[in-house]
């Protein structure tokens, strides 16, 4: 049987990419799109997952406005990363599908309650404010949850939007600090692995020249984006982080990691969202999460290949 997930997501061109490959995988059953404020404010976050959505041919995935800013900060974004709207790079139109009049957050907990106990898995891409807060709502649900599988945090690799800190978890540190501390169990995707999936050029034309209208589309939201990453990282490419929990939950032989104890920091003068990761086990706190650390790159790139050529 495919395995039920709910995709909390602040599209972003990776987002699309991630939400792209869980649709063109059997082994998965979509239930619906939780958009949340992030990478760009959460109108923009909406309509980009409805677009998406389209665009791979699949209508019948519902859409959900979550969360518009985070629990108790000022909202940070990323257009510096991701461009005005969040998915530049191609101009894709207006969706037909509806925008779903429930919330989002209401949906992530109808759901739990509604399917049988650890049936469905959530994957967040984004900050983490929708399932924190569908967990303060509803404490009920959070036995029901097998599994988290997250993109977010950084170790050994450090911040991405200050020194100490990865986007995602920066945003809304007070929502991490409660979803590390649920005990549901976490698979946590950081940028200690997403930045071994690096794009290249000669894959960015393959899938160019994929038929259909997905293929094209990654391509010119990873001509877009990557122009950032190079820029910043010095890279030759640019890396596709949420993909890489998708891609975990299909092939987790692709990754490598160790379960440890993983921190939020909320009140650090200068490290305020660090995943403090207690990669040696010096702490003796308990192990909350599977932190990954590397990537089988050459796999991932060609899972991604594979599962793309299927779409429309």
């Amino acid at each position: 049987m495919a395995r039920k997930i709910i995709i909390d997501t602040d599209p972003g061109q990776d987002d699309a990419v991630a939400i792209l490959l869980a649709l063109a995988s059997p082994e998965l059953q979509v239930l619906g799109l939780t958009a949340v404020a992030g990478n760009v404010p959460l109108p923009l976050t909406a309509l980009n997952a409805r677009k998406i959505v389209e665009l791979a041919g699949r209508p019948d995935i519902p859409v959900f406005a979550g969360c518009d800013r985070p629990l108790a900060r000022k909202l940070v974004t990323a257009e510096n990363v991701h461009g005005q709207t969040g998915l530049d790079g191609i101009e894709l139109p207006e969706p037909t599908i509806p925008l779903q009049p429930q919330h989002g957050v209401d949906f992530i907990i109808d759901t739990l309650r509604r399917e049988p106990a650890g049936t469905v898995t959530l994957v967040p891409v984004g900050p983490l404010t929708n399932i924190a807060q569908a967990f303060r709502q509803a404490p009920d649900i959070v036995a029901r949850v097998p599994q988290i599988v997250l993109m977010g945090g950084a170790y050994f690799e450090v911040g991405n939007v200050t020194p100490a800190a990865e986007f995602n978890i920066y945003v809304d540190p007070e929502a991490a600090a409660e979803i590390f501390a649920a005990g549901v169990p976490l698979v946590v995707m950081p940028l200690d692995a997403t930045h071994q999936a690096l794009t290249s050029r000669d894959w960015i034309e393959g899938v160019r020249a994929l038929p259909g209208r997905c293929g094209p589309a990654v391509a010119s939201w990873t001509d877009f984006f990557e122009r950032f990453d190079k820029e910043k990282y010095g890279s030759q490419g640019a890396p596709l982080h949420d993909p890489c929990t998708i891609a975990w939950l299909l092939r987790p032989d692709l990754f490598e990691g160790r379960r440890i104890n993983v921190e939020i920091e909320t009140e650090g003068r200068f490290t305020t969202g660090m995943t403090v990761a207690d990669w040696w086990r010096v702490t003796g706190r308990p192990a909350n999460a599977l932190f990954i650390r590397h990537v089988d790159r050459d796999g991932f790139f060609a899972l991604l290949s594979e599962r793309l050529a299927r779409l429309p």
